[in-house]
């Protein structure tokens, strides 16, 4: 086993200092992901930051909406009055991830951070992953790849992203609040990186750079929220395909806006402003909404196992439109 080093400050800029000093740390909050990697091999820091006595657990009303403070455990979160009365969507989601253990100890911020639960990536005896050894191949191509991406995947990889919260945070426009030499806002659509040729780089941080909130803006009242997420398991299971819907539909029945955001089909959410933009002013039907789910899933890669990821998504699409926009369809 490799040597690490930990240390435990007690303030951000102590925290940031030494992620930057040591150019091969990570910061430790729950360690849900992280320790799981380092045990397989595939993570191999030299110094662990732990950062769980930073003051960065706050939930709180702000004008611009609602702000996380990226230590607050995810269960907490789910539960907090403020998300389930302003952000259901986010309490959805948060809820249909991993077990009540492990929401206990996961943070906000390193659930944004997780890294993909492709079978390759995870055991290093398979060689080829360029999200682990850049320019070995990528195995899952023309491996079992049942579990795997459909949509903005490349020759390098098709991995998805597993978190359910950066899915639920991607149709509610939020933004990533990260502090390095300076503090600065990511959307969270520019957030995460598509692989491209380079899918080992999965996110915009800078070396050094840790996330200490999460800035959501809140929708407005008259709108309604659903979170979809079709697995294996009823627990404990990532998704194949999940929706996040958040809809807000007038008194004659159309649709004033609508934001989607797929997860378990791309190594980002998944929205489509597009296809969100042709349904305002639509009647919430059966129609409106599958015309959305195709513009959403068009230019959909399958590959020899994960081809009915495209079908479902369809159907995951119109039911959770469906549903958040309170119709009985799918």
């Amino acid at each position: 086993m490799l040597p690490v080093t930990y240390s435990r400050p007690n303030d951000i800029s102590g925290a940031i200092a030494l992620g930057i000093r040591e150019p091969n740390s990570k910061f430790l909050g729950g360690g849900t992901n992280l320790v799981d990697l380092m045990k397989m091999g595939v993570e191999r820091p030299s110094h662990l930051v732990d950062v769980n006595r930073l003051p960065l657990a706050t939930i709180e009303e702000t004008p611009a909406g609602v702000r996380i403070g990226a230590m607050a455990r995810n269960s907490d979160v789910a539960a907090h009055p403020l998300i389930v009365k302003q952000l259901p969507l986010l309490s959805q989601a948060l809820l249909a991830g991993a077990s009540p253990q492990i929401r206990n100890m996961a943070t906000a911020g390193g659930n944004l951070l997780q890294r993909t639960r492709c079978f390759y990536f995870y055991d290093p005896a398979y060689d080829q992953c360029n999200k682990r050894k850049p320019g070995s191949g990528c195995a899952a191509i023309h491996g079992y790849n049942r579990i795997h991406g459909i949509l903005g995947t490349s020759d390098s990889c098709i991995a998805t992203h597993p978190s359910d919260m950066a899915v639920a945070l991607a149709a509610l426009d939020a933004r990533i609040i990260v502090r390095g030499q300076q503090e600065r806002a990511i959307p969270i659509a520019s957030f995460y990186r598509l692989p491209g040729e380079t899918p080992h780089i999965e996110n915009d941080l800078r070396p050094g750079e840790l996330i200490t909130a999460i800035d959501i803006p809140v929708p407005p009242a008259t709108s309604k929220a659903y979170y979809l997420k079709v697995r294996d398991r009823n627990s404990f299971a990532f998704a194949l395909v999940s929706v996040a819907a958040q809809v807000d539909v007038d008194g004659e029945n159309r649709i004033r806006d609508a934001r989607v955001a797929l997860g378990g089909v791309a190594l980002k959410p998944w929205r489509v402003p597009a296809a969100e933009q042709a349904m305002r002013g639509q009647e919430a039907s059966e129609k409106t909404f599958r015309q959305a789910a195709e513009a959403i899933t068009a230019g959909a890669k399958p590959c020899r196992y994960n081809g009915f990821k495209v079908e479902l998504a369809h159907r995951c699409i119109v039911r959770a439109l469906a549903t958040a926009s309170g119709r009985a369809y799918a």
